[in-house]
């Protein structure tokens, strides 16, 4: 592949009308194998390392190490010694990788879900997304992850990470999509909902993810503070007062688990 035709394939990459060119998926792939050998290679290694390793043109591993340090994938080195993965790789492990949970923190949840008559569920929290840890079989919650981390504004747990959140337009998209006639839209109101939640240390939802849907959630956190997870408790929307009353008992379970999971 001659430079110029691989720079008209990196141009196109990024294009959002869906059309690919008879070029542009082996400039993906050229990509992807540079991704990858970062990875392999650790934190430090340079491009020169890098065309070596892959037998690739030093113009084009350049040219296509610019394009994943300008989308996040790599990052150089403060010394410009080198490259590293960068951020966006994080979410993507997050996503690929399935969250566990140890026994004894299930013990716990069991526990508890033989106290009461809601749903008992676990999430841990990545830096920009919820991931169900571990579920009430018998009680499961209104929507699946996916939609929860697709509308973040509108859920108990979404609530609590976005209140750790300096910026939360990183997370969100504006206009705030309206999942239901009560789903929270405003921006400004959003950010005073917030505000409470960081300091009363929970969240609630009441009819905002689905019409019929209740929950209250609580944070699970390490001993230096840091959010790790969440104890949440799902009920029907009029069931919404029952939920809180549960508040005390779901802080004294956040309390449990928080050395089992920290």
């Amino acid at each position: 592949m001659s430079p110029g035709g691989l720079e008209r394939s990196d141009r196109g990459i990024g294009r959002a009308d869906g059309a690919l060119s008879g070029r542009q998926p082996k400039a993906v792939q050229s990509a992807l194998l540079v991704l990858e050998a970062v990875a392999l290679a650790g934190t430090g290694v340079t491009a020169k390392e890098i065309a070596d390793r892959l037998g690739m043109p030093s113009a084009t591993t350049y040219r296509l190490l610019n394009l994943l340090v300008a989308d996040g994938y790599i990052v150089r080195l403060p010394d410009l010694s080198g490259f590293s993965l960068g951020p966006r790789m994080g979410v993507l492990i997050d996503a690929a990788v399935s969250p566990t949970v140890c026994t004894a923190a299930r013990e716990v949840l069991a526990e508890l879900r033989l106290s009461v008559r809601f749903g008992v569920h676990l999430f841990y929290f990545t830096n920009t997304s919820v991931r169900l840890a571990d579920s009430d079989d018998e009680y499961p919650p209104p929507v699946d992850e996916s939609v929860l981390n697709h509308h973040l504004h509108a859920c108990a747990v979404g609530k609590l990470l976005l209140a750790e959140k300096r910026d939360i337009d990183t997370l969100l998209t504006f206009p705030l999509h309206s999942l239901t006639g009560r789903t929270l839209t405003s921006r400004s109101v959003l950010v005073q909902q917030l505000h409470e939640i960081r300091d009363q240390e929970l969240a609630t939802q009441v009819g905002e993810l689905t019409e019929d849907s209740a929950c209250v959630a609580v944070p699970v956190r390490s001993a230096t503070g840091a959010l790790v997870a969440a104890v949440a408790m799902s009920a029907r929307a009029d069931q919404e007062q029952l939920l809180i009353r549960q508040v005390p008992v779901l802080r004294e379970c956040a309390a449990r688990l928080s050395p089992l999971l920290a």
